[in-house]
């Protein structure tokens, strides 16, 4: 049996005291089973986004608001941290001051450290007024380097036998600032290094997801939502038994809750179909989570650290038998739709590749494209590249765009396979007006184009179409079948 267990905790899993014993508690509850855990965490919640603001505002020049800002953070975790010691904030007893012990000042000694680090490259960001894409990571990287430090000395004072490691030392990847690519070569051959003895040890390390560095020791990113991706690679690296994501919901559901109050939870899905749900909107796991576990053939469970005696969803690689045509419905909103036409040059030598050449120089990637014999209709994020986007294809072609669009994938086992589908699926959406269909391209998804206002009703609608009768043997009817106060 494989013991070795990657879990995740999410930034609401660590937003504060309460929610970083409970995470401790999980932990502890994983290596009574027998299991060695190595632990992934996210910045506290809400803390990359501080980050990313006090970065902004000290490249405008405002010295004083961004230091303002990490000063709040400062005081945030200090307080956390010492509640985690004495179980309450140090500014409600003022008395906590004398009475701190020697390991609770050690840790306000280094986050002191690490705050007075930060504001000082704010300070030097405020005078030189350009934010480059290193120094956003370097700053957007101390959200993780402050939690897993901060969970480690908690986890200790839980008994766990916790230690930190800095995930910049086993997390290699090349310069690309931002969205860093892992080198997986690399990261095995560090955590074989820094991890692998730990283990064999029986400690549990614990480690900052989302942040990386280059070869040479640059600090760099994986993108938001990184932190799945940490541990998938981490998962991969060690060849874990199992990547456990914790979050602050009960797994991959059939649609967003928000949107569909009766949305059930999915107790297994496919890699693959887990994979389309999330680069089509769903927020429970970043897209690229999913390819490292594929390679090892690790199954990934989706859990939630509020409710953590829930099943949760277990992802793997071949899909469950499912009577069900459908897994999952999600939505991606903020989508442009381009129309590209050239009647002349469509069906022309080299055409559709100089259109995507263009997507290519502005790094724009497409969702869904669909063709005609005089047009190229295609779907991308709404972003600020757009003018410049389309002044390029106006080169090629006449061309057209519309924001406030979305997108509905379905996602499921063999739709392709399946007769009848599609006239289900456009019958339950008979009311709202569709641009783009496409089934083809893919047999476990099929997906098309709406006005973003009228998203939510297609999601509903379909979700009562083909979820009415949903199979057990998939599904979590019983969570369904309980009193809404409960």
């Amino acid at each position: 049996m494989n013991r070795l267990v990657v879990m995740k905790f999410g930034g609401t899993s660590v937003e504060d005291a309460a929610a970083i014993l409970r995470t401790a508690q999980i932990v502890a509850g994983r290596v009574a089973k027998g299991l060695q855990p190595v632990v992934v965490v996210s910045a506290m919640a809400k803390v990359t986004d501080l980050l990313l603001s006090a970065a902004a505002t000290a490249a405008r020049g405002d010295r004083a608001s961004a230091l303002a800002i990490t000063e709040r953070l400062r005081i945030r975790h200090a307080d956390t941290a010492t509640q985690l010691a004495f179980g309450r904030k140090l500014r409600d007893d003022p008395l906590l001051a004398t009475q701190k012990d020697e390991a609770l000042s050690a840790t306000h000694a280094w986050m002191d450290t690490e705050f007075d680090g930060l504001d000082e490259v704010l300070r030097g960001l405020a005078v030189v007024g350009e934010l480059t894409p290193r120094i956003s990571d370097m700053i957007v990287s101390y959200g993780e380097r402050l939690s897993s430090r901060m969970i480690t000395e908690a986890f200790a004072r839980c008994g766990l036998k916790a230690v930190h490691v800095d995930a910049r030392q086993s997390i290699v990847t090349d310069a690309q600032h931002g969205k860093a690519v892992p080198l997986d070569t690399l990261i095995e051959q560090r955590l074989k290094q820094n991890v692998i003895p730990l283990l064999a040890e029986n400690r549990v390390p614990v480690m900052g997801g989302f942040i990386g560095s280059t070869e040479r020791g640059v600090t760099t990113t994986l993108g938001r939502g990184g932190s799945d991706f940490t541990a998938a690679l981490i998962g991969g690296g060690i060849d874990a038994g199992a990547i456990e994501i914790w979050t602050d919901v009960n797994g991959i559901m059939t649609a967003d809750p928000r949107v569909c109050p009766d949305a059930l939870r999915v107790k297994t899905i496919s890699f693959e179909e887990a994979a389309e749900l999330a680069y089509f909107g769903a927020k429970v796991l970043h897209p690229a989570t999913i390819l490292p576990a594929v390679r090892k053939n690790i199954p990934v469970w989706v859990l939630n650290s509020k409710n953590p005696e829930n099943g949760g969803t277990r992802i793997t690689a071949m899909p469950a038998h499912c009577r069900s045509p459908f897994k999952s419905i999600a939505a991606k909103k903020r989508l442009t739709i381009m129309d590209i036409v050239a009647s002349r040059m469509l069906l022309s030598h080299g055409y559709l590749r100089a259109i995507f050449e263009v997507f290519d120089k502005h790094k724009c990637p497409v969702d869904m494209v669909s063709t005609s014999e005089v047009s190229v209709s295609l779907s991308v994020d709404s972003n600020e590249k757009l003018p410049a986007i389309a002044a390029d294809l106006s080169k090629l072609a006449d061309v057209k765009y519309e924001g406030r669009k979305a997108l509905i994938c379905m996602v499921g086992e063999n739709i392709r396979g399946q007769s009848g589908i599609a006239a289900r699926v456009f019958q339950s959406v008979r009311h709202v007006n569709l641009r783009m269909i496409s089934q083809g391209a893919s047999e476990i998804n099929m997906s098309f184009m709406v006005e973003e206002d009228d998203a939510d009703e297609a999601v509903r609608s379909l979700h009562a179409e083909f979820f009415a009768d949903a199979d057990p043997a998939v599904f979590d009817l019983e969570a369904a079948r309980q009193p809404a106060s409960q």
